[in-house]
């Protein structure tokens, strides 16, 4: 009575050997949860404004727009003598119609910096927001 190797019957018990997939598609589910709630939170950062360089192939529709400090902080555009108190109303004006709100300072090595800064505050306050400085190359 209690033990079937002794009740004479030829029945031998066979192991089985498959392997029970429940619990690893579980675990494998609970990962796929976790990486995918993860995955959006590693890809955020500071954000960084990458340097563009002239290979590019930039077009530019419309003339740039450069406004020349002399070494006496007397500022132009083109031909037009520009004072600081009219800086702002003049390039609102000039900006309002045009798509490449842009604007190149080509300032004498002479001129405070403080000036420059005022300008490119005037700049920014006229709603131009991409200011570029034009430099001359060094000699190596």
């Amino acid at each position: 009575m209690g033990m079937s190797g002794a009740s004479g019957g030829s029945k031998s018990r066979v192991a089985l050997s498959e392997i029970n997939v429940t619990p690893l598609v579980d675990v494998m589910l609970v990962l796929l949860i976790m990486f995918m709630v993860t995955t959006p939170l590693m890809q955020q950062g500071i954000e960084v404004d990458l340097p563009k360089t002239s290979s590019s192939g930039v077009e530019l529709n419309d003339e740039p727009f450069v406004l020349i400090i002399d070494s006496n902080q007397k500022m132009s555009a083109g031909k037009q003598n520009i004072s600081m108190e009219d800086l702002r109303s003049k390039l609102k004006a000039i900006f309002q119609n045009r798509k490449n709100k842009q604007v190149y300072i080509q300032a004498d090595k002479k001129v405070d910096y403080g000036f420059v800064a005022e300008a490119m505050g005037e700049i920014r306050a006229a709603g131009v927001f991409n200011i570029g400085l034009i430099t001359i190359p060094k000699d190596k």
